[in-house]
């Protein structure tokens, strides 16, 4: 894929750690000639200013490229520094700012989107995904439009969503698919051959932002909902649970609809060993927890040892 035989200048906004992949690959095939990013926030304990993925790749990594980490990338005078850069191409992937009509005007700006537009338009696309069970998603590359989300589709790549993926995971897969669907759609601007494609508005599905309410497991919804839950919710915001008065993070979990549980109460563990939880339609099966304070383990390491057979979960 670095067999490039173009060379575009191109300026990068980006903020989020799934556009370094992205970055990284421009940096190596083409000339990134400016690297916009959102300006370092407070983080950890001690709440220190930290960088994005984005800016600290581009202070390790690019350090003769100009970092611009503006609060407002809007704000005129910022707006025209940015602009007075020279690039064919402005290459948009998490950004973390909506961008105006004025910054973009007579830009070539395309934005890579964790989802197979027009499903899943929004800032969480990749949770909502596995929230709803899709069998697949993928990435899209689109023009920049007023509304988020909304622009012409230049390019997209597909992948299959497995039962026990999470969205750390999923993510993590989507963004090193990234290079490749962007360069795509840059050697197609640079020899004329790129086909816009408008969107099905009547398919649009929307992907809002999540916080740690959606965290909350809901046994009576069912072991196939359970499992979607969890595993789209691990690493953040995550869903936790007590069970025999310990604290535990569910971070991977599969269901088994048809299985019988003997007619215990949702909430019950049938298995210790195997992890299985007694739900309002089938049993949810741990795979993955990790207890207060501790690493990530699995299931099995956790109970080994434990006094578990006929514990009850509470949220």
């Amino acid at each position: 894929m670095d067999t490039v035989t173009h060379r575009t200048d191109i300026v990068f906004l980006g903020s989020g750690a799934f556009g370094v992949p992205t970055l990284e690959h421009l940096a190596r095939t083409h000339r990134v000639r400016a690297v916009v990013s959102q300006p370092d926030r407070p983080a950890g304990r001690g709440k220190k200013l930290a960088p994005n993925p984005v800016a600290a790749f581009a202070r390790k990594h690019l350090s003769e490229v100009p970092l611009f980490q503006p609060p407002s990338v809007n704000e005129p005078g910022v707006r025209e520094q940015i602009r007075a850069v020279p690039a064919q191409a402005w290459v948009v992937i998490a950004f973390g700012q909506k961008l105006s009509q004025p910054l973009l005007e007579d830009r070539f700006a395309i934005n890579l989107h964790a989802s197979l537009l027009p499903r899943w338009r929004g800032a969480a696309p990749i949770h909502h995904a596995l929230l709803a069970g899709d069998a697949q998603t993928g990435n899209s590359v689109i023009t920049l439009a007023e509304r988020m989300d909304a622009g012409l589709v230049l390019g997209r790549s597909a992948r299959p969503i497995e039962r026990t993926q999470t969205t750390g995971e999923l993510h993590d897969l989507l963004a090193a698919d990234g290079p490749e669907l962007v360069e795509g759609v840059l050697r197609a601007h640079a020899g004329g051959t790129l086909d816009p494609r408008e969107q099905d508005e009547s398919a649009v599905t929307l992907a809002g932002k999540l916080g740690r309410a959606d965290g909350v497991l809901d046994l009576g919804a069912g072991a196939e909902a359970c499992r979607r839950r969890i595993n789209a919710m691990s690493p953040w915001p995550g869903v936790s649970i007590t069970l025999a008065g310990d604290r535990l993070k569910l971070l991977r979990a599969d269901a088994q609809e048809d299985d019988d549980d003997g007619g215990a109460p949702p909430g019950t563990l049938i298995d210790p060993a195997g992890g299985r939880i007694v739900t309002g339609a089938g049993t949810l099966v741990l795979l993955d927890v990790q207890p207060a304070g501790k690493r990530p383990m699995p299931w099995s390491d956790y109970a080994r040892g434990r006094a578990l057979r006929g514990a009850t979960i509470e949220p």
